[in-house]
């Protein structure tokens, strides 16, 4: 147990760079495969995800070079952990909306949709499907009784923990061996 949390800690920006990509490379996926469209606050937490990666690729590669020496720079786990943090406190805001606990500001009733000319010209063409508004206080898909939001807000929360513990790792995880 010992040298997994080591291991956790001295490599957690590669391990946070990993999972970031899997959980952004999922919601593109639900969107691309499963016809799910995203609303506002979703592409909000994929922003999320996105300054993890920014954030974690710098100090893993700043890791490699300098050839894990001193382990995790602790400033990157930290920053991560108020990343995911912020990223935690969306999606708990979000499943809140879809589950009525409070209201949602009003740009989340429009939903989400790049305006483009494809969509400018299906709506003058008579023929064409209507084009479905995503809101955000609508849930697209559940599993085992919580939303993608609540998932995500679940595994940000994690993410934020495991940042914190490699912010706060002891010295000797970070001492070379």
């Amino acid at each position: 147990m010992r040298e997994a949390y080591r291991l956790l800690t001295r490599w957690w920006t590669a391990f946070a760079l990993a999972i970031s990509l899997a959980m952004l490379g999922a919601a593109h996926a639900f969107e691309k495969f499963g016809g799910l469209a995203p609303c506002n606050l979703c592409l909000k937490q994929r922003e999320v995800y996105w300054g993890a990666v920014a954030v974690a690729g710098v100090a893993t590669l700043w890791h490699l070079f300098s050839r894990g020496s001193r382990g995790t720079p602790r400033i990157a786990a930290f920053l991560l952990f108020v990343i995911f943090a912020t990223g935690a406190a969306t999606a708990i805001f979000h499943a809140g909306g879809e589950w009525d606990w409070w209201a949602l500001p009003a740009t989340c009733q429009g939903g989400a949709g790049a305006v483009d000319a494809a969509s400018v010209a299906s709506l003058l063409d008579p023929n064409a499907p209507p084009i479905r508004v995503v809101g955000c206080d609508e849930a697209a898909w559940i599993f085992a009784g919580l939303s993608m939001a609540g998932w995500n807000a679940l595994i940000s929360i994690a993410l934020a923990g495991f940042s914190l513990l490699a912010a706060k790792r002891p010295k000797d995880a970070r001492a070379p061996r």
